[in-house]
């Protein structure tokens, strides 16, 4: 007989044994080796972290006291592998399109990358998650309890059995799941050791099964003959409650986080999940294949009143069969070890993610780029998470008094966790779904559900009073929470899941339909339902305030130096930059922000590089098709009448800005070949000229002056135009230093008029108030008298009046200078004034002397001088507005 120590030996050895083909998978996949952890057998294996303890000794507990009912925990997930794998298919390529990291991130990111959804379903996961890991706890107790009860050294069970176990589940888990910060979130070396034990559990379910078969009941003839004379024989079915149970199932098997880690996080390819399409409902069949022969065995030869759950491992034990009990005692254990470390993995990644990684974003707001390593806070979260994952597991089971049946435990939890399937499938099929549709129906199925099952599956009194059982809160009798609103008479469990999910779904679809989409959530919702067609994520950033070095030092912070220099060199030479730091492009952002996501969820990599650009902006082109999209919507719902007009103001402004970059881009082609012909004409004289100069003989004196002035006045013409690019670049970049010193207003214009008008002879009369100006400022003068001269001289070049008159008044108001210079001509007209302070832009096409960089060149100069210069249709004429602090104390 195997005592207590020698069972615990054991055990520490298989775990150590798991340890060890842990890390040769994850040195594997270090060392580039993953075609083979990529295979479509492992992938099926990964996902018999369906089968935990519940499975591979509830099973045959349920079949001994309800019949073939057990079966439809596994009709559940074979009916969505066979007959759904359609929705298989897409959550798999969403989840690889959109760097899924969970069912919390999967939600989030479909509703607009809502952190708040986020939070709620990681609420709902760990709350739900908790009585299956409490379940695991119970089941491996319970059989190490059997093995003390046959041992005949008299050895007692160990002291809190549970606690210990799940303290070691902890430790193999941070070590193995969270040693780095994987950008895919796949955990190579936890899916080789599930894979492993998947084997261990079915080899030793088969064996049992075998055992009980041709050992005890002398073949498959008598074992007929021996179900046929028990109670199972009858083959009662409640129709209501298999459908219930096998729609329980199949939603479980989508949401559980632990399924929807193996299943979607971990998948690699349609490959896989074409092979697990047939290859998983064949092994769930495999466990399930002696299930009722073990239970009609194990009632006829235990004694009375003998616990069904453990028939796998008191049956072999009660014919001496210590070996294939020990065998039966790995295969328990690796279900539910297997099933703990792979929820705690996805349950820490919910709570990293969705809950402390936008509280410390929060907390250090603005410094993402240059706060502590983001990998370690990370790390150091979800660390904890897993151990508060596994306490919360243990304190449900002392709570609940380790007493209940694994089947009834484990379906408190399935119930739970399938509060997310409205939410889940109405936001992959369904375009009109809303973030707050899909919180309100989260709302009302969680509390239904700790309203109707969670609590009342607790011991007598915890947290509600037993009268609520009775009467009812207030003695209002509709309100029990195993007969809500009156109807009495169900079973709990169909009870808890009717209301639960009704009251869910129609509080989603409710609120869906009476709430709008944002145009992210919209844009979001066109990804995933188009995500066949056009994989990818949401157009979501403009180019705007991001500087490369800090999204590169944020990205290291997150992924590891190697990994985003990487990521930043691929983008470089897509970009065709040279080095390793390309643009900040919007489609670069994108990419950045799903490369981020693959580690920190959706949300947080939404926020986080929102925190670098200075935050979210839509595309032109994604906000007109939202518009137009909204549009069509107006002609068919009254409700979205304010919405619509909203909306179609926006398109028009976008329109307006898209019509403005348009005919910027058609002044910067105008620009460009101005450009060029302003160069080309001196430099063609210069070298014409000089030439004749070279090569002409017997030239007199007076024609060499001549030609050697058209020289010099060329050169001067080319040097100033030089002088204006320069000029402008330097000032675009913020490299010019100020010049401040002490003057008076009226001596600056005085310099600035005489300036602009030396060779205009008279032409141009000006109007001036002398006494207006005795103004003293403090500013850079010279900069100031070149702004005057400009807008001087475009009035002297663009005035077309008989009788061009220019007047300049200032005024004072509160130690601000408001200079006004207006001519009387007809002025701008109205589709160029949105322009005329763009670097590419011209006032006029008349009398265009020069590059058209003046009015561009003024901007920058007043704006660096604190000021503003605007362009005032109201006053008549072309009218120029400049406005300065009277005193600047900027030496920028």
């Amino acid at each position: 007989m195997t005592t207590l120590n020698g069972l615990a030996a054991i055990s520490l050895t298989y775990v150590a044994l798991l340890f060890g083909v842990a890390f040769f998978a994850e040195r594997a996949a270090a060392r580039g080796q993953v075609n083979w952890l990529r295979a479509p057998v492992i992938y099926t294996l990964s996902l018999s972290i369906y089968c935990t303890g519940w499975t591979f000794y509830g099973a045959v507990g349920s079949a001994a006291r309800s019949g073939v009912e057990y079966l439809t925990i596994y009709l559940g997930p074979s009916l969505v592998m066979v007959g759904w794998w359609w929705i298989l298919r897409r959550l798999v390529r969403i989840g690889r399109s959109q760097r899924i990291t969970s069912i919390a991130d999967l939600i989030s990111s479909r509703y607009g990358k809502s952190n708040l959804l986020g939070v709620a379903v990681t609420i709902l996961a760990v709350v739900g998650t908790t009585p299956y890991i409490a379940l695991q706890l119970q089941s491996v107790t319970l059989s190490v309890d059997v093995f003390a009860h046959f041992d005949d050294t008299g050895t007692h069970t160990p002291p809190n059995t549970a606690f210990w176990v799940a303290a070691g589940l902890a430790v193999f888990t941070v070590i193995f799941g969270t040693r780095t910060l994987d950008s895919s979130e796949r955990h190579h070396g936890v899916v080789m050791a599930i894979a492993v034990e998947a084997v261990v559990k079915l080899t030793a379910l088969l064996a049992v099964g075998g055992f009980v078969v041709w050992g005890l009941a002398g073949g498959v003839p008598e074992m007929l003959e021996r179900i046929d004379a028990s109670p199972m024989g009858e083959w009662q079915i409640n129709g209501g409650r298999w459908a219930g149970l096998m729609l329980l199932s199949a939603a479980a098997f989508l949401c559980l986080p632990r399924m929807f880690q193996v299943l979607v996080v971990e998948n690699d390819s349609d490959t896989q999940l074409r092979t697990a399409a047939w290859a998983f409902p064949l092994y769930l069949m495999l466990m399930s294949l002696f299930v009722v022969p073990i239970a009609v065995v194990g009632m006829d030869l235990l004694p009375e009143g003998a616990n069904p759950d453990l028939f796998v491992l008191t049956l072999p034990l009660s014919q001496n069969a210590d070996g294939l009990a020990l065998l039966a005692f790995l295969g328990g254990f690796s279900s539910a070890t297997s099933m703990v470390i792979v929820a705690a993995i996805a349950l820490s990644t919910m709570v990293s993610n969705h809950i402390v990684m936008p509280i410390w974003l929060e907390l250090r707001r603005g410094t993402a780029s240059v706060s502590g390593d983001v990998r370690q806070v990370v790390l150091l979260s979800r660390r904890l998470s897993i151990a508060g994952v596994l306490l919360l597991g243990y304190l449900y089971y002392a709570l609940s008094g380790g007493g209940a049946a694994l089947a009834t435990i484990g379906l408190v939890s399935f119930t739970g966790v399938a509060q997310v399937l409205p939410v889940m499938l109405g936001g992959i099929f369904w375009r009109g779904a809303t973030r707050a549709g899909a919180f309100a129906g989260l709302t009302f199925g969680f509390v239904t559900w700790l309203y109707t099952l969670y609590i009342p599956s607790l011991s007598g009194g915890v947290l509600i009073p037993d009268s609520w059982f009775i009467a009812g809160p207030l003695g209002l009798g509709w309100l029990r929470p195993e007969a809500l609103f009156g109807i009495a008479g169900l079973d709990p469990l169909l009870h808890a899941v009717f209301w639960s999910l009704t009251l869910n779904t129609i509080a989603f679809l409710a609120v869906s339909m009476a709430s709008f989409p944002s145009p992210v959530e919209r844009l979001q919702a066109a990804q995933f339902l188009a995500v066949d067609a056009a994989p990818g994520g949401a157009r979501s950033w403009l180019a705007g305030s991001a500087q490369t070095e800090d999204l590169m030092i944020m990205a290291q912070r997150i992924l590891g130096a190697r990994d985003a220099q990487a990521v930043f060199a691929r983008e470089a030479s897509r970009q065709g930059v040279e080095g390793d730091l390309p643009a900040p492009t919007p489609d670069f952002l994108q990419r950045l922000e799903r490369e981020l996501a693959g580690s920190v969820g959706a949300a947080t990599a939404h926020a986080m590089v929102g925190q670098i650009t200075g935050g979210m902006s839509v595309s032109v082109e994604d906000l007109m098709a939202v518009a137009d999209e909204s549009a069509q919507l107006m002609e068919y719902s009254a409700r979205l009448e304010t919405q619509s007009r909203e909306i179609s103001r926006t398109a028009a402004e976008l329109r307006a800005a898209n019509e403005k970059l348009t005919r910027l881009s058609v002044q910067k082609d105008a620009f460009l070949s101005q450009i060029s012909h302003e160069l080309r004409t001196p430099m063609t004289s210069i070298r014409a000229f000089s030439e004749i100069l070279r090569d002409a003989d017997g030239l007199s004196r007076a024609d060499r002056n001549r030609y050697a002035s058209i020289i010099h006045d060329e050169a001067i013409r080319l040097t100033r135009l030089l002088d204006d690019l320069l000029d402008l670049s330097v000032l675009e970049n913020g490299q010019v230093n100020l010049n401040l010193s002490q003057g008076r207003l009226v001596d600056v214009l005085d310099r600035a008029v005489a300036a602009a008008l030396a060779d205009e002879g008279g032409h141009m009369r000006v109007h001036r108030r002398h006494k207006d100006e005795q103004i003293r400022l403090f500013t850079d003068l010279e900069r100031l008298s070149q702004v005057f001269i400009n807008l001087i001289a475009n009035a002297r070049k663009y005035c077309d009046a008989a009788q061009p008159e220019l007047t300049i008044a200032a005024d004072t108001q509160d130690g601000w200078l408001k200079l006004d210079f207006i001519d009387n001509g007809s002025g701008v007209g109205p589709e160029a004034r949105d322009l005329i302070f763009e670097k590419f832009a011209r006032v006029s096409d008349q009398k265009a002397g020069g590059a058209g960089l003046g009015l561009a060149i003024c901007r920058q100069i007043v704006a660096r001088l604190g000021g503003e210069i605007s362009y005032i249709p109201e006053l008549g004429g072309a009218a120029f507005r400049v406005k300065l602090p009277i005193r600047q104390d900027s030496t920028a």
